[in-house]
This record gives structure tokens, sequence and C-alpha cells, in this order.
């Protein structure tokens, strides 16, 4: 219970400090740390990733930095691809969403390393067959493997929409959660049907860990080197990738 509570903190400190790439912990903490089964913790990360992304969302929805336009029109086809996403993870074996998850964490961690801080922009058009393609491919990533994808999402909203980083977070934590929730009903109806059992307590545990660890991580963000530890953390994710790629999929 402890570490899952630790794992949780760490998930939500990730989120807090740099906005997205937490969520791709989800996994790795319920397998090695609360020792959960691969298939059990992949559906639960993507409600564990819905509660924590709806909690970070409001600030930003109070301060006005959501794109609702955006949000609909990647936001839609983004549920209907991670529940199809979700629908071929439970016909494959576990390690082929583990090995599609570790390769992610390598793209999470080259997409930290280049990251860096985005003018504010104005918008005035978009690309409606552009954003609701992207949405549609990382739905469908996203749920096969169970993770938020706020780390696909941001770059997608930034370069292909245009939007300012701050609308760009805060317009991906609602897709996050409408795109998670689908997902997870669709692992839970399969899983469900097969008498698997769901660690509700765990679950909340996670979700309630993550909102405190988010909390704690935006104040700390900022007073450290943001960038420094954007390459730190992008490095420890390609250590985790190769780390779950040797212990659950070779």
């Amino acid at each position: 219970m402890l570490l899952a509570i630790l794992g949780a903190i760490l998930i939500g400190l990730s989120l807090g400090l740099f906005g997205s790439g937490g969520s791709i912990l989800t996994v790795p903490v319920l397998m090695y740390l609360v020792e959960m089964p691969a298939g059990e913790s992949i559906a639960s990360s993507l409600l564990i990733v819905a509660g924590i992304s709806l909690f970070g969302s409001i600030s930003y929805i109070r301060r006005k930095n959501v794109s609702w336009q955006h949000f609909w029109v990647f936001g839609i086809p983004g549920m209907i691809g991670t529940y199809g996403g979700a629908w071929s993870g439970t016909l494959v074996d576990s390690r082929w969403q583990l090995l599609t998850f570790s390769l992610l964490m390598i793209v999470a961690a080259a997409l930290m390393w280049r990251s860096k801080p985005n003018p504010p922009s104005q918008v005035n058009t978009i690309n409606y067959l552009k954003v609701t393609l992207e949405g549609l491919v990382v739905g469908i990533i996203t749920g096969f493997v169970g993770v938020g994808g706020g780390f696909l999402i941001v770059p997608a909203l930034v370069l292909l929409a245009g939007l300012s980083m701050p609308i760009a977070i805060g317009t991906s934590l609602l897709i996050i959660v409408i795109k998670s929730i689908a997902g997870f009903f669709k692992y839970y109806a399969v899983m469900s049907a097969n008498d698997v059992q769901f660690d509700w307590l765990i679950i909340a545990i996670m979700i309630a860990g993550g909102v405190f660890g988010s909390i704690f991580g935006s104040k700390l963000g900022r007073s450290l080197p943001k960038e420094k530890l954007q390459k730190g953390f992008a490095v420890f994710l390609v250590l985790m990738g190769i780390f779950v790629i040797i212990k659950s999929v070779i």
C-alpha cells in the first residue's frame, strides 16, 4: 500500500512539473510496485489517469486556458480511437502491449528532451482534417497501451493546431479525461465478462496520491530549473522503457 502511494505521488509530481509524461509511469508503478497483472494494470491506469487529469484541468478552465473548439475536434475522434485501441488490446498477448508501451516511453523521452517553451500565439483557424486524424491516431495508440497520451497530444496541439503551451496543456488534460474513460469502459466490459476483478481501493489511492503530487509538483516547478529536470526525466523514461522490455517482454 505504501509503495502504491509513493508511486502515485511520483506520477503526480511529474504531471505537476512537466504538464505531461507522468501518466506513462502509471503502468510500471501498478505492475512492479503494486504487483498488479499486466492486463489489469493497463486498464486501471486509464481510469487513474482520467481522475488525475480531471483535477489538473480545473485550474486551466478557471484561467480560460482551454480551447474548447480543439477539445471537441481532437477529443471526439480521440475517444473513438481509444475505444478501438482498448478493444484491440483485449485481443493480443499483453507482451505486445508492453513492447509498444516501452517504445512509446522512448518516444516520450525524445519529445521531452527536445521540448522547449513555445511563445504564445493567437489561433484564428483550425485545420479540422489534421487535428481530427491526429486525435484518432493518438487515441488508438494510447487506448492500446493504457496511457493518457499528454506527451503526444500537447506537441500535436502546439505544432499542428498552433496553440500556445498553456492552452495546449489545459486542452490536453480534458482530452485525456474523455479518452481515458472511453478506453477504460471497453477494458472493463471485456474483463468483467471474464471475471477479472479490479482493485478499486488501489485505483482510488493512486488517484488521490497523484492529485496530491501534482499540486506539490506545480508549486515545486516554479523554483526549479525545469529544462534540466525535464531532460533528467527523459533519461529516466528511456531506462524505464528498457527495464520493462527486459523484465516483461523478452
